[in-house]
């Protein structure tokens, strides 16, 4: 008798952009590098390019203005996607401060990708502050979401040089280059079970993970000082 198939993991995406995130999550699926599957996309911005990117089947949008409070959107963004009863959530360049009962409603199954290398820079605006403060190295986070604003736990990172003469823009671009391998690594971890968020911990294969795990030149997280990757 064979045994069951395990089913992909179901991730749902929230998106304000382009989708350029989301795209290299697409693209890691068809291309069988990440067992997993959407199961919705979801935006605060109906116009956002990245809805387009899945078929109309997967699209959920809605304006803010179009309801009574924070809260009252947040409340309808959730039940929406508790409708397509995903394994996890990520923040995809989604660019609303998310609410504490949504953030609540989902923990432990809520991750986001963010431009700096946190704890430095939450919040936006982070290449130009990196530039300003005259940082030699910049880069990007994958955190576990919690209600204060880019604080939740730390999964990984990657790193590029701030180099003379960047301005935000080129930074920027710099930084994209990483995000997109760099969530993607972190999510094959999520899939396969090894990655949980307990508390205010967060464990791989069951021990808490102290330190961000970094992306190589190779896409591989490594555990710092590691010679191998996890």
């Amino acid at each position: 008798m064979s045994a069951t198939p395990t089913r992909p993991d179901r991730i749902a995406v929230l998106v304000s952009g382009r989708g350029s995130n989301l795209q290299a999550i697409l693209d890691a699926i068809d291309a069988g590098t990440l067992p997993a599957h959407i199961v919705g996309v979801f935006s605060d911005k109906p116009s956002a390019a990245a809805l387009e990117r899945v078929e109309p089947a997967l699209r959920w949008s809605a304006s803010p203005k179009d309801y009574a409070s924070r809260e009252a959107f947040d409340a309808a963004l959730g039940d929406a996607i508790e409708a397509t009863q995903p394994d996890w959530i990520v923040c995809a360049g989604y660019l609303r401060i998310l609410c504490d009962a949504f953030v609540e409603r989902f923990q432990g199954r809520l991750l986001n990708i963010h431009p700096s290398l946190l704890p430095k820079y939450p919040g936006l605006r982070t290449h130009a502050r990196a530039i300003a403060d005259g940082e030699a190295e910049h880069g990007a986070s994958v955190h576990f979401v919690i209600p204060e604003l880019d604080a939740g736990t730390v999964v990984a990172q990657a790193r590029v040089p701030v180099r003379p003469g960047d301005d935000a823009d080129a930074l920027a671009a710099r930084v994209l280059e990483v995000e997109h391998p760099l969530l993607l690594a972190v999510l094959r971890l999520a899939v396969a079970g090894r990655l949980a968020e307990r508390g205010t911990t967060t464990t791989l294969d069951g021990h808490a993970l102290f330190t961000p795990l970094l992306l190589d030149s190779a896409g591989a997280l490594r555990a710092p000082g590691a010679d191998g990757p996890v």
